[in-house]
């Protein structure tokens, strides 16, 4: 693929995601809202599936492994654009397909209880924005990996650094998507399984990836990972690196 269109898709790739991502966003924020239900087991059987599905792409194409065999089919400039596209793609199936079952497990009746975790849930999504960028937002999303090849510059992937948040948690990404999946003042029997769900996808991923990052980063990565708690941060700790 030339340079122009290898551009030309990466932001569509990026265009697509954040489409999809807005929209899970408002999925999640309507989750509880009275609807017709679905038979308890065709529900738990077809979200499963869709959970599964995204968490077997999102974490399985993310691994050094996959991507040394992913990288002879898909040109290196694109690959990141591709698992943004695949993964937006899951999501979005996610979304549009999944099941609600209304059955209430608790509401708060409480206007400031509502207001708080309404609060944390907004939040919540912007710790998960915020740590985006940190990161490298466009890095991350495959679109400055697409322009540096439309210039004709080598590529340089983000040096390991410690900003803002990630003195604190080793992962205030993951830490965002918890806390705005779990404040919701009206939560439904769908919605819990929606939040346990993806809560221990989180922890197991975090534990793929972070065999991930020693192997790139090596004893930089072991020192920080040894000083900074993974999503509670506790009094005492701090980065060594």
């Amino acid at each position: 693929m030339g340079p122009v269109m290898a551009l030309l898709y990466g932001l569509v790739c990026y265009a697509v995601f954040s489409g999809t991502f807005l929209y899970a966003i408002w999925f999640v924020w309507t989750l509880d809202q009275p609807r017709p239900g679905t038979p308890l087991a065709r529900a738990l059987l077809i979200n499963t599936g869709l959970l599964l599905l995204f968490a077997l792409q999102h974490s399985g194409m993310a691994r050094q492994g996959f991507k040394q065999v992913w990288t002879k089919i898909v040109p290196p400039p694109i690959e990141r654009s591709t698992y943004v596209l695949a993964a937006s793609l899951a999501l979005l199936l996610l979304v549009v397909m999944w099941q609600p079952i209304p059955s209430v497990i608790w509401e708060v009746q409480a206007t400031a209880g509502r207001m708080i975790l309404h609060g944390l849930f907004w939040a919540g999504w912007l710790l998960v924005f915020a740590s985006t960028f940190l990161l490298g937002h466009f890095d991350l999303f495959g679109v400055k990996q697409v322009w540096t090849y439309w210039r004709g510059q080598p590529y340089k992937p983000p040096a390991f650094e410690v900003p803002g948040p990630y003195k604190l948690v080793r992962h205030p990404l993951y830490l965002g998507f918890i806390v705005a999946f779990w404040s919701a003042p009206r939560m439904t029997l769908g919605h819990l399984y929606f939040a346990a769900v993806t809560t221990a996808w989180i922890l197991v991923a975090i534990q793929l990836e972070e065999r991930d990052l020693v192997t790139i980063h090596g004893e930089q990565y072991k020192v920080y990972r040894s000083g900074v708690s993974m999503l509670v941060p506790w009094p005492g700790k701090k980065s060594k690196s």
